[in-house]
This record gives structure tokens, C-alpha cells and sequence, in this order.
């Protein structure tokens, strides 16, 4: 079994990938239900991911994205495109609230109302503007990615983060502006290529000494 130091230690960032290489359905549902299962912020499950598995949907994304970005969103297996939402409305934080009772989350009936009342509060605080409602959120999306990245690692499947595209551009290609969400961030998921140069390099970190402090 490998350890978790061996799996980030083997994670980095894919540069090429081979087109023809697809991941398996058992293997893309577990990073699926990895993304699902990621923590946020008072569990206010603050993102939608959209993901371009056929290649007609990843020709259509494609502008959106900086030109030397492009192989790597055609030639990966499947793209993640992470969206925050534009605002919560009361019906969606209901929506919430309503799904850990049925997951049995309340043994006490009052606890319904106090978490419900609690996960209100930090939605209001964090919606004073558009731009800090995105903050807020962009924060708990770049907690889903780190889990996505490792967790493809586990699997043997390589990745890349992406932050070259043209948000905008993207956002007004899928209408997610109608659809009330707005792009944060994107990974591509597959399997290297033999001219993936990034593959045979070491890992290159600061010493520990440089980015701890033990106190």
C-alpha cells in the first residue's frame, strides 16, 4: 500500500497527455465522489463542477482557454471546470439543511433549526458584495481541487491545474451566468504522455526548515 507521503510525492503536474488513454468508470466515479465529499465552509457546498468528458464538449471549451493550454484540455481524459455560485437563496440553503436531516444529522429536533440559523449567519457575512461572496467561496473550491489532485494520484492518474483561461470567455460559452454560477478554477485528469517532459523531473520543494515552524 502505499503511503501518503509516496502518493504526494508522486502527484505533479502533467504537461502532455495521451489522447487515446481514457480513465476507467469505477476510477472517475471515486474522484467524483472525492469532489462531493470535500469540507466547505459551514457546509455551505458553495460550487457546481461541470465536467467536459466528450471531445465536442472539450472543442467547445477550448477558446477559453490560454493557447498553450489547449493540448491539455484536448488530450486529457476528462476536464473539471470548478464554479462557484453568483448567490445562495434561501431555497438552496434549505436544500442543504433539509439533506442532513435526512442523512440523520440532527438527533436533536432543535439542532436543525440552530445549524441552519449558523450556516445563514456566514453566508450573510460573506455576502456583503459580489467580490467577497467569491472569496469566500474561491477558497472552499481550492479545497476541493487539493482533494481532487491527491486523490487522483491514489489512482495512478495525472493531473493539472489550471488557472490559464479566460474566465469570462468561459463563463459566457457554457451561459453559467444565467445558470447562476461564474468559473473559479479547472483541472484536467488522465494519463501522461510519452512527451510529457514535466514526468522525469524531481520534485522540487523548499527544506523544511524554510516553509516550518514548530513551536
Amino acid at each position: 500500500m502505499k503511503s501518503i507521503t509516496d502518493i504526494a510525492n508522486r502527484r505533479y503536474t502533467c504537461k502532455a497527455y495521451d489522447p487515446d488513454k481514457k480513465i476507467p468508470k469505477k476510477e472517475i466515479e471515486q474522484l467524483y465522489a472525492v469532489l462531493r465529499d470535500s469540507p466547505s465552509s459551514v457546509n455551505s457546498q458553495p460550487w457546481h463542477f461541470f465536467i467536459a468528458e466528450s471531445k465536442a464538449a472539450k472543442e467547445k471549451i477550448l477558446p477559453a482557454f490560454f493557447e498553450f493550454n489547449q493540448p491539455r484540455i484536448k488530450n486529457a481524459s476528462h476536464v473539471v471546470i470548478f464554479l462557484s455560485r453568483n448567490e445562495f437563496p434561501s431555497e438552496y440553503l434549505t436544500k442543504i439543511v433539509d439533506q442532513e436531516e435526512k442523512d440523520q444529522r440532527f438527533p436533536q429536533a432543535q439542532m436543525k433549526e440552530d445549524n441552519d440559523k449558523g450556516r445563514r449567519f456566514f453566508v450573510d457575512l460573506n455576502s456583503q458584495s459580489p467580490e467577497k461572496l467569491h472569496q469566500w467561496q474561491e477558497k472552499q473550491v481550492y479545497i476541493a481541487l487539493g482533494n481532487l489532485l491527491f486523490a487522483a494520484a491514489a489512482l495512478d492518474i495525472d493531473s493539472t491545474p489550471i488557472e490559464g483561461f479566460n474566465a469570462d470567455k468561459l463563463d459566457e460559452i457554457l451561459d453559467l451566468q444565467a445558470k447562476g454560477y461564474r468559473s473559479v478554477v479547472v483541472a484536467s485528469l488522465g494519463y501522461r504522455s510519452d512527451e510529457d517532459f514535466n514526468a522525469a523531473f524531481n520534485k522540487s520543494r523548499l527544506p523544511f526548515n524554510d516553509l516550518f515552524t514548530i513551536i
